[in-house]
């Protein structure tokens, strides 16, 4: 009799943690999104892409960061002050500001961060961006025997940091919200080297850590329980998918598998529209779609062939026919909605028709050399994407009109990019640029001539450099935005680059995912997302 009891106990007590064990596990929120690719890397002062961005979003947290609305908000400091001269910027972090591993986070942290990035021994792509902190540069350069100590960072105590600019930069605050500000655990790196980022080593000081990470798959993030705000994160789990194939994608989406896409076949819009309505997410975006042009190289060299190449592109046609009006038609380097800026220059030919366009296109190759038994030939390289194939086909096409013979050469995004970013030669290559902050200097520098990262179509214009240097220092807003104009303006009569279309962000986003907000900066933080049962 006893043991029947206390088998009965047993067998109760069993079902009741079965059954709790189970009820925990469907408490847990799951959220499944969709990302543009694989990440390269999850070295925050190594990445350069917008789909390591978002991952760095949830797994680690600046001095500042972006809310659902793309503003700029407090982060790891819970308050900032700025000199009157606008030169020093001291940050206040939080008292309870914690990395995953119990370890307090520090104003040493940071500093020791932003002098790794900027360090060269890093390889940080995007290192220039910094250049505003002072000796950013020389000492990115390996210049004048600069050490990375003198960088214009210290920490004054655990809990106080201080930036030190080389001059007044307007944006510099936005500009801390690029992934390449953000912290990595100094312990970790210098134990572990690049073996840092695996997700055994990951040590997070943002609303979560990193737990698995298989190519090809998926990569996923587990909240981070020390997490300074961990109470008002709901989302247990992120599970970021690989999602360069759009279509597959958008049918994911459509059987529940995924609660966010970060693109949409172009394609496909109309039909997504009819059938998912107001799921179908589209608007502006701080980017511009352009053609690099190697002016570095004959023919291309000369601004005559440059301008026709630009006129003869349809872009009214490309942005409606081919991008189902979910992109705008670019005549300017620098998109709309821009900050600190006012009227953008474009191309004086915005407002003429395509006919008279074309007419002057063949009048500009012909003087240059080329027409009727003597084409010119070029090679157009893209990375290969659905929505870019139907956009240099289309362009091919429009420049077959006056005369021009293209061929298309397709690879994927890092074949793609690792040869523009590298130098190598080329003809004709697309191209895109979203803001990294929202300020001109941030389309306008890319074309420096000492910009050897991004300038790959070696573009080379003293008096253009001369206006960005001339900018830098100027203290006055309205001032800097003229000088900046000025320098745009030479971009719009040289085209060292076509710019052809505007960005968007266009999502796929289930009535189930709450908080979502679209944005000009394109920022998905997941801390500040739900699901609905």
């Amino acid at each position: 009799m006893f043991d029947a009891r206390r088998r009965a106990v047993t067998w109760a007590f069993a079902t009741l943690l079965a059954l709790s064990s189970a009820a925990t596990a469907m408490a847990q929120v799951v959220f499944h999104r969709g990302n543009d690719a694989d990440p390269e890397t999850l070295d925050a002062h190594k990445s350069s892409t917008v789909s390591e961005a978002h991952l760095l979003r949830d797994l680690s947290e600046g001095l500042v960061i972006h809310s659902m609305k793309g503003e700029v908000i407090p982060g790891a400091a819970e308050s900032w002050t700025m000199s009157p001269d606008g030169k020093t910027y001291r940050f206040t972090l939080r008292a309870n500001g914690k990395w995953s591993n119990g370890d307090p986070v520090t104003a040493a942290d940071f500093a020791f961060s932003l002098k790794r990035m900027i360090n060269p021994e890093t390889g940080a792509k995007y290192a220039a961006l910094f250049y505003p902190i002072l000796n950013a540069e020389k000492i990115n350069k390996a210049s004048e025997g600069a050490g990375v100590d003198e960088l214009g960072v210290k920490a004054l105590d655990a809990r106080n940091l201080e930036i030190t600019l080389e001059r007044p930069t307007p944006y510099f605050l936005e500009l801390l919200t690029h992934q390449l500000a953000l912290p990595v655990h100094p312990a970790s790196v210098e134990k572990l080297g690049r073996d840092f980022v695996r997700p055994e080593n990951w040590v997070s000081n943002g609303a979560y850590v990193l737990k698995e990470d298989v190519p090809n798959s998926h990569i996923r993030l587990d909240r981070n329980k020390a997490f300074h705000d961990a109470a008002a994160v709901k989302i247990d789990t992120a599970i970021y998918y690989p999602s360069s194939d759009l279509v597959a994608a958008a049918r994911r989406f459509q059987a529940g598998e995924l609660h966010l896409t970060t693109d949409i076949s172009v394609d496909q819009i109309k039909q997504l529209r009819e059938k998912l309505g107001d799921q179908v997410k589209v608007a502006p975006y701080l980017g511009t779609y352009f053609l690099i042009l190697n002016t570095a190289k004959r023919p291309f060299d000369d601004v005559r062939v440059r301008r026709a190449l630009s006129l003869a592109i349809d872009r009214e046609f490309i942005a409606d026919r081919i991008w189902a009006g979910t992109m705008l038609p670019a005549y300017g380097m620098i998109p709309p909605h821009i900050g600190n800026y006012g009227e953008r220059a474009e191309a004086d030919f915005k407002n003429a028709s395509i006919l008279d366009r074309e007419d002057e296109a063949r009048k500009l190759l012909a003087a240059a050399g080329f027409g009727p038994g003597v084409p010119l030939r070029l090679e157009l390289r893209y990375n290969t994407t659905e929505n870019n194939r139907g956009t240099m086909v289309a362009i091919a096409d429009q420049w077959k009109a006056v005369g021009v013979e293209t061929t298309l050469v397709n690879t994927d995004n890092s074949t793609h990019f690792g040869l523009l970013h590298s130098g190598r030669d080329f003809d004709v290559a697309r191209y895109g640029w979203i803001g990294d902050y929202s300020d001109p200097q941030n389309f306008l520098f890319l074309f420096q001539s000492d910009n050897k990262s991004f300038n790959a179509g070696r573009y080379d214009n003293p008096r253009f450099d001369a206006l960005l240097k001339q900018a830098a220092d100027e203290i006055d807003l309205g001032k800097r935005a003229a000088i900046l104009r000025e320098a745009d303006s030479i971009l719009a009569m040289e085209t060292p680059w076509i710019p052809l279309m505007y960005y968007t962000t266009k999502n796929l986003v289930s009535p189930k995912l709450v908080g979502f907000e679209q944005n000009l900066r394109g920022a998905i933080p997941t801390r500040f997302l739900s699901l609905k049962p």
